[in-house]
């Protein structure tokens, strides 16, 4: 595809905004044109949150995503607020805590464990952004691994570079044992 709207979404100190970050750069690595746009709730840690990133091998022309082709949603009120922005045919991942019924459109469905990754096998719900990065990753293939990789580890506090790399790790390997609905 020549262009890809995401729009990851969730609460408040999820970590959203940094997740939002680390793709674009991951696509600019890649040499690919990319733009990052986010928006919380006021009450910032637990208020609804969300980061937007377009991807595109041509030029940008509007910097909001109208339509994702891609959409993350950690929490049920994220998934009810945003999934009919996501277009036919798109991807959407949710935690495994999230329940879409039966009634999900033409999407593609994927639910992933990812809260319970970081929260009770990681135990470091700090990481949970880096968690839902790598399952994006596996099962989109919007950027190469090792582009996503190098942009974690330059973002991520130093010190913290081996959680995150069992993080992202841990992403990958529940997304290619995730459920399709």
């Amino acid at each position: 595809m020549e262009k890809y709207e995401v729009r990851l979404s969730g609460s408040g100190g999820q970590g959203l905004l940094l997740a939002g970050i680390i793709l674009a750069e991951s696509a600019i690595n890649e040499g690919k044109n990319a733009i990052q746009t986010q928006s919380y709730g006021p009450e910032a840690r637990g208020g609804a949150s969300k980061s937007e990133v377009i991807i595109s091998n041509a030029e940008i022309d509007f910097p909001k995503v109208r339509n994702c082709d891609i959409l993350l949603s950690l929490t049920q009120k994220s998934y009810d607020q945003y999934h009919e922005g996501l277009k036919d045919g798109g991807i959407l991942i949710i935690d495994s805590s999230v329940n879409v019924g039966e009634d999900h459109g033409m999407h593609q469905v994927y639910s992933v464990p990812i809260l319970e990754t970081a929260v009770l096998v990681l135990n470091k719900p700090m990481v949970t952004n880096i968690v839902a990065l790598g399952a994006i990753v596996a099962i989109t293939k919007v950027v190469s691994h090792d582009a996503l990789e190098q942009a974690v580890l330059s973002r991520v506090p130093k010190g913290t570079e081996e959680l995150n790399k069992k993080a992202l790790a841990l992403g990958y390997e529940i997304a290619n044992n995730a459920s399709r609905q």
